[in-house]
């Protein structure tokens, strides 16, 4: 998108009453520049996603941002239409079809290509849409991930090893993508081949191979990976594991001398053994194949431009004390009750939230030798969770209170996510 029609839309957002004036004049002009000015805004506000909702009166338009929703402009139901009908015919969807859902894509041009994904659903007063996003500028480098120095040194000794698997578990939209595309950046290397299966590929990396599922073709991630397998790579990536078949040919390929990064959908980095095995995979090939656990979610930064600073209370130190006490030598922080911790207020700048952006909690597990013996016992969620902190794991909520201590996150942000 052209630098200086953000800029020129950045300026206008600043000095509106509302984001309705802007749209307003945006429709007079047709519905190519509503949506230009729609997505020029979402890149602007850093919203990963857009949603229109058509209501019996009107049409609500709201940006996830930092991962929650905010409303932003009521639009009337014929300039829903005019909208509606412009992203489908952008993004390939069949304008007759309305009473069943539909996937599809368009890019923009501009200093780099950026993808919107498109999703169609029909709801009682007409098609409900959200457009993801997805501007390259996501893709981090693993140094760009605010990881402790600890847990970067862990990550880098593990996505160098030749062989093993590596996978990162969390729910949809805890940064999982996020952080695989950080390891394939920091081993694209000429010399070595990486090749991708993902559904859908998100961002394209310069460098690799990367290939899409097309399960009405036949193409899963078990086929696949399968046919990857014979390509000769050094490095493969499987958007996710679902299934028995994809899990065993991974974990057989982890073995048989490749590095295998995946995702998997669990609540903690624990509970990835348990849903291995509840996939059918067995504790004899898990325990070899696998050398790297991560679990992680995603909290809300504070704003720095508005944060307030104030005294810990009691009952905050008395829960840091807890939860943090037991940490080693380098990481655990000095405590007292004269420190101050950030507050989020709101202001214009982050729309009155309090926060901007956000940053990756992780929790890892190393597979060191006591722990491969344990796997083999096809232990419980507990069980392993237990020896993984006697061999110094640090939990999502442990990293989550180091952030608070360090001021960047609040105590509030840390409850929300990582309260059990």
């Amino acid at each position: 998108m052209d630098p200086t029609f953000l800029a020129g839309l950045e300026e206008k957002l600043k000095n509106a009453d509302s984001v309705l004036d802007i749209l307003s004049e945006a429709f007079e002009k047709g519905t190519s520049e509503v949506v230009r000015v729609l997505l020029g805004a979402a890149l602007i506000m850093r919203a990963s996603d857009i949603h229109i909702e058509p209501t019996e009166e009107h049409t609500q338009i709201r940006f996830r941002m930092d991962g929650l929703l905010h409303d932003i402009v009521l639009i009337s139901p014929a300039q829903y239409q005019g909208l509606l009908s412009r992203i489908k015919l952008l993004s390939a969807l069949k304008l007759n079809i309305t009473n069943r859902a539909q996937d599809g894509r368009f890019t923009i041009a501009g200093e780099q290509l950026m993808e919107i994904r498109v999703s169609s659903l029909p709801s009682e007063y007409g098609e409900s849409l959200v457009l993801r996003v997805l501007n390259p500028k996501n893709i981090l480098s693993l140094q760009q991930l605010g990881l402790r120095a600890d847990l970067l040194a862990i990550f880098r000794k593990e996505i160098t090893k030749p062989n093993g698997m590596i996978v990162v578990t969390g729910p949809t939209g805890s940064g999982k993508t996020t952080t695989l595309y950080a390891f394939l950046r920091e081993i694209n290397h000429p010399e070595i081949k990486i090749i991708t299966i993902e559904d859908p590929i998100e961002y394209h990396l310069e460098g690799i191979s990367q290939t899409q599922v097309h399960p009405e073709k036949g193409y899963t991630f078990a086929s696949g990976l399968r046919a990857i397998v014979r390509q000769d790579p050094d490095a493969i990536l499987v958007g996710e594991i679902r299934d028995a078949e994809t899990a065993d040919i991974a974990l057989q390929a982890a073995l048989t001398g490749h590095l295998v990064l995946s995702t998997l959908h669990t609540n903690d980095a624990a509970g990835t053994i348990t849903r291995l095995i509840s996939l059918g995979a067995k504790p004899v090939n898990i325990a070899p194949a696998l050398n790297l656990v991560v679990a992680q979610r995603l909290v809300r930064k504070v704003c720095e431009a508005c944060a307030s600073h104030t005294q810990i209370s009691k009952e905050e130190l008395a829960l840091v004390k807890r939860e943090l006490d037991h940490l080693g030598a380098g990481i655990k922080p000095e405590v007292g009750s004269t420190m101050k911790l950030a507050r989020a207020k709101g202001c214009k700048k982050c729309a009155n939230s309090g926060y901007k952006g956000r940053v990756g909690l992780f929790e890892a597990i190393v597979m060191d030798d006591e722990l491969k013996e344990l796997v083999l016992e096809s232990p419980s969620i507990t069980q392993l969770k237990k020896k993984a902190v006697e061999r110094g794991m640090i939990t999502l909520r442990q990293d989550g209170l180091l952030l608070v201590l360090r001021g960047v996150t609040t105590m509030e942000e840390i409850e929300r996510v990582t309260a059990e």
